[in-house]
């Protein structure tokens, strides 16, 4: 695992340049005082959970499996700002969905270990490879057959297509366009459904373009290759801020869905650690303060609950 995280961190070093030189910025953009841009396009070098405690009660309830190496190995992808990308040096993890697991570590007497991995492999591994996955994952039905989630955050999504809509994309009909989507999303669900009502109106078919990055799926915009892409709210209003004014947002957000942390399924005790843990976060101030310093606010909840019945 370690020599296919050593590739993914050069590839992301690759694709960032890319990004780079297509959009003419990019989302770990250099700035005077060494840190990364937040979904505002302001330097921010992230929170600082130093000041975090941990919390015995809290702590007690991690299963020994877990706590006896004192990690709290986190499976996270980190091409999806600004919940999780690389820093400017092309290894170290940075943005909300990585200060938020720094902190819910701190309150479960922890460290938190994040570990670059492909999205749709994340998963599959929580509960032998990762202790919990934290990577903007939308809680479904479907996902819940396979594992728990502790409710964390909300988003919807978001069309994203170059700046002035050149190819006169209509979000409620795209047949006949060609699409981005990063791989094992909601969103690359949606399109695929979508696609399959194209052809069952006797429509052109829809050009699904999946990467396993979502910066590959900008820069398939901001190069031509695609018409749009479809991506989670933030990650899509990260997009416009960063690319230096060469895309634009399409239409309303749709579909605003709570997202969680995956647990492996049936473990109960684990869950309601991180739940605790999480819900400690959101009264104490730290989880809103996290969210503040990434201009992501506007999707906190104030509940964390375990496999939530409603996930609008």
């Amino acid at each position: 695992m370690q020599k296919k995280n050593t590739f993914r961190n050069l590839a992301a070093l690759v694709l960032g340049a890319s990004l780079c030189v297509a959009a003419g910025a990019c989302g770990t953009s250099d700035a005077a005082d060494g840190g990364t841009k937040n979904a505002a396009g302001k330097t921010t070098q992230g929170y600082d959970v130093t000041k975090v405690e941990t919390v015995d009660e809290i702590a007690a309830l991690v299963p020994d499996s877990v706590k006896q190496d004192g990690k709290l190995t986190v499976g996270m992808d980190t091409s999806y700002a600004p919940a999780e990308f690389l820093a400017d040096d092309g290894k170290t993890p940075v943005g909300y969905d990585v200060d938020l697991s720094k902190a819910l570590a701190k309150v479960m007497g922890l460290e938190a270990q994040n570990k670059v991995a492909s999205f749709d492999l994340i998963i599959p591994a929580v509960g032998s490879k990762y202790d919990v996955g934290i990577s903007s994952f939308t809680i479904t039905p479907e996902r819940m057959d396979a594992v728990d989630f502790v409710s964390m955050y909300k988003a919807g999504s978001t069309w994203v297509t170059k700046k002035g809509n050149p190819d006169g994309i209509d979000p409620k009909d795209v047949c006949g366009q060609t699409i981005a989507v990063q791989t094992a999303t909601t969103q690359e669900e949606q399109v695929t459904e979508m696609n399959e009502q194209c052809k069952a109106a006797g429509k052109k078919e829809i050009e699904v373009l999946t990467n396993k990055l979502q910066t590959d799926v900008t820069t398939n915009v901001t190069t031509g290759k695609a018409s749009a892409f479809y991506a989670d709210t933030p990650v899509s209003g990260y997009a416009i801020a960063q690319t230096g004014g060469q895309l634009e947002k399409l239409g309303e957000d749709v579909g605003v869905t709570k997202q969680g942390i995956v647990v492996k399924k049936g473990d109960k005790q684990m869950a309601e650690a991180v739940r605790k843990a999480m819900q400690h976060l959101m009264d104490d101030g730290t989880y809103e303060a996290i969210l503040e310093e990434w201009g992501v606010q506007d999707g906190a909840i104030d509940k964390a609950e375990i496999n939530p019945t409603d996930t609008k």
